[in-house]
């Protein structure tokens, strides 16, 4: 690993470390205020499929959270890049409130399957059609591979067992283009204008925030809010740079330790 540089940037996860769907984890937004004071730059990385972009800022915006757009990297973000690139007509496999991110995208006589959380979406007949466009040769496109996720109401599903399911079923690999893939991070600090050993990511997910972010190079921070369940910290190797209550927490740190 690269040596440690003066600290330049902060990767923040949303769901699970600043808010839990439609509550803010406590001191949050004064913590990120306190941050936004120093000279490094905050961005904000998500591998939330339930809505766009415009949606999630809103639901920011009435949590008193001052986050502009340009702002936020997604992973739906990554999936559009990716269509694109490759020039694929896909099946949209997302949640409904999602769609605005594909807007323009052709989806007629589709020749690829995108997969997101998409809950409605997730049963027999709409599954059993991608299955057979990948028995016939369409490229597999997760827009991440999470296990689960932090609902109000517990721990929920997320895409990751319905795209192993695929995966299983048709002897194909998936492209996953959220975190944890290292090209999700490095796209997330270009316009940062950083060497991944000049940040530090801010999550609640051990291997897909911690983990991911920690393989190229960054320090990662696991926070014991949303998805975290005890030891977490203790299924990836090397461990996280520090485990801590929450974002304020980790906060602290970055600004008694790292600056």
């Amino acid at each position: 690993m690269a040596a440690r540089r003066a600290l330049k940037a902060v990767l923040v996860d949303l769901n699970g470390t600043l808010h839990i769907e439609d509550a803010a984890v406590p001191g949050a937004q004064e913590a990120l205020k306190r941050l936004r004071a120093t000279s490094v730059m905050v961005r904000f990385v998500t591998n939330t499929t339930k809505e766009s972009k415009k949606d999630l800022l809103e639901r920011l915006k009435k949590l008193e959270f001052e986050i502009s757009e340009d702002e936020i990297f997604t992973s739906l973000t990554a999936a559009r890049n990716l269509i694109e690139q490759k020039q694929v007509r896909p099946m949209l496999l997302v949640d409904d409130r999602a769609l605005p991110e594909f807007t323009g995208v052709q989806t007629q006589d589709p020749n690829a399957v995108v997969i997101g959380l998409a809950p409605e979406h997730f049963h027999y007949q709409l599954l059993n059609q991608a299955f057979r466009l990948l028995l016939d040769g369409a490229p597999l496109i997760a827009i991440h591979k999470a296990r689960y996720y932090k609902r109000k109401d517990g721990l929920a599903l997320g895409p990751g067992p319905f795209v192993t399911a695929l995966e299983y079923a048709t002897d194909t690999k998936a492209m996953v283009v959220g975190k944890p893939e290292k090209t999700f991070f490095l796209e997330a600090l270009r316009d940062a204008d950083c060497a991944p050993e000049e940040a530090i990511m801010i999550g609640d997910d051990c291997r897909d925030d911690v983990d991911g972010a920690q393989n190229i190079g960054m320090l990662g921070i696991l926070v014991k809010t949303g998805k975290y369940k005890a030891a977490d910290e203790e299924k990836i190797n090397p461990p996280p740079y520090l485990t801590c209550e929450s974002f304020p927490h980790a906060v602290d740190h970055i600004l008694q330790h790292l600056l």
